[in-house]
């Protein structure tokens, strides 16, 4: 079983195109203007051990939303199409990760249900960016990435440093669907059937 997704978007805001391979090894090739993002997906790509191939342009001279949130819909959506019918699945994955003064807790599960709870509380006191990305981004880009991924996903983080504490995120994000995409069976992980 080959478990792929190759997503392309194009608006008259960002063009997208994406290639996920669940069963990868974690290399990675991000190419988008948002560095910072590109370091994100990165790490999040080595930690999962998914192969995540992307390109992705938009108007960040505008601002970096609508790219952040196009990569994030077509990342869920690569996601979930790469997992089929999800017959064998772990289903669920957590992990915690440590980054100097930061930690992380992410949990997921694969149910077939968007839904996301991201308690992150960036200060209010600090720069509104973390390098080129604009904070009030990494919310919404999980929010949508677990939508369109139609996963439930929980995220908290302690720390001060914001750079860490996302990355944090990222990296336990990774590790957590790493676990929750993993076979472990020949059923589907569901007293209804469906997922």
């Amino acid at each position: 079983m080959t478990r792929i997704a190759e997503i392309s978007r194009k608006t008259k805001e960002t063009e997208v195109k994406l290639r996920l391979n669940i069963d990868g090894s974690g290399k990675s090739k991000i190419d988008t203007p948002i560095k910072f993002l590109n370091h994100m997906l990165e790490n999040f790509s080595r930690h999962s051990r998914f192969d995540l191939e992307l390109k992705a342009d938009g108007d960040t001279e505008v601002e970096d939303h609508h790219l952040v949130e196009d990569i994030g819909i077509c990342l869920g959506m690569a996601i979930d199409n790469a997992l089929g019918n999800k017959i064998g699945i772990s289903r669920i994955g957590s992990a915690i990760v440590p980054m100097d003064d930061s930690l992380a807790t992410v949990a997921v599960d694969l149910s077939g249900r968007g839904y996301a709870r991201i308690d992150i509380r960036f200060s209010e006191f600090k720069d509104s960016r973390i390098g080129d990305l604009k904070k009030e981004n990494v919310p919404h880009f999980l929010e949508t990435l677990a939508i369109n991924g139609r996963f439930n996903l929980h995220v908290r983080v302690e720390g001060e440093n914001d750079h860490h504490r996302v990355e944090a995120i990222f990296k336990a994000l990774g590790k957590a669907l790493y676990d929750a995409t993993r076979i472990i069976g020949n059923e589907l992980p569901s007293t209804k059937g469906v997922l």
